[in-house]
């Protein structure tokens, strides 16, 4: 099922489908396409929602309590069939339980919900996550949202940019493509006492982008004279990775808010121990968020 938004302030559109409840359209009142199309040639995603992992495991494969679960990239969430509630003309809750199906790879009684809303032309993601089990759950949880750019005919995927809400001075973690796995001890890109990273192709010849200590809680894709572009806003979220696929000079860049991540060589193969693993206890419920907005 495929549920339209309008923002009754700026007349913005979002769609969303309820299989895996992603994001599939945003467009501004002039009728302007935000959100990658989801063509296969590049990538057939656009937006998937990351849970109950984020990235790949070991193999395919991870422990929870010692017991070995298959574990497919990403999780189960782009595959399932979410229920929609509270739906009004601005937004929209799209919510998935447990099941036999969850169960087969994620042993835990859950209820996850992502709400879709617009305040003010800025569309707000409502995420919650509820352990219905009687023991502690342990989870990752990421967004993945991918952008056209360039946005207009005649604009290059160079003449865009990436813009830090503060000053950074950080290294990306190299992903190990051999390995398929993020090498903790290897660095790459680097923002050297700076807040912009100017886009190019070669940046993404070793797969993501990942910056695992970040101090900005929001970033925005902006061509550097025109000013248009997206901003996304993650205060829920520790981390932020960029991607687009290797060596395709693909018309899309998607911003991946992150707890926790692929699986790093630091890392085991027991869930509970990765890095920025959220752990929720018994009966308890925790809530993140993350807004993103139109520019220019």
């Amino acid at each position: 099922m495929i549920i339209t938004l309008t923002d009754p302030t700026t007349k913005n559109t979002a769609s969303i489908d309820s299989l895996g409840a992603q994001l599939i359209s945003m467009k501004d009142q002039n009728g302007k396409e935000y959100i990658w199309q989801r063509d296969p040639g590049f990538w057939s995603g656009c937006s998937p929602l990351l849970f109950p992992a984020v990235g790949g495991c070991r193999g395919g494969r991870t422990r929870f309590e010692g017991v070995w679960y298959d574990m497919e990239k990403h999780g189960f969430c782009k595959k399932s069939e979410f229920s929609v509630a509270d739906r009004t003309d601005s937004s929209a809750a799209f919510r998935l339980a447990s099941d036999d199906r969850t169960r087969r790879s994620y042993p835990y009684e859950f209820l996850l919900s992502l709400t879709y809303r617009f305040k003010g032309g800025v569309l707000l993601m409502d995420y919650s996550v509820e352990n219905k089990d009687s023991r502690t759950m342990y989870y990752c949880l990421g967004a993945h949202p991918g952008f056209n750019c360039p946005l207009y005919e005649g604009e290059s995927f160079e003449d865009y940019q990436l813009e830090f809400e503060k000053e950074e001075d950080t290294c990306a973690m190299v992903y190990d493509l051999k390995a398929q796995q993020f090498d903790a001890e290897s660095r790459g890109v680097r923002l050297d006492h700076t807040r912009i990273l100017p886009l190019a192709y070669p940046l993404f010849d070793r797969d993501a982008v990942y910056f695992d200590q970040i101090a900005s809680r929001r970033v925005s894709i902006v061509h550097r004279e025109t000013r248009r572009g997206v901003e996304v806003s993650y205060p829920g979220f520790e981390t932020v990775a960029f991607w687009t696929p290797t060596g395709k000079q693909a018309p899309f860049l998607c911003v991946e808010p992150w707890n926790g991540s692929a699986i790093r060589s630091d890392e085991d193969d027991e869930f509970s121990h990765r890095h920025h693993v959220q752990v929720l206890a018994a009966k308890e419920r925790r809530d993140y968020h993350l807004e993103i907005r139109i520019l220019g």
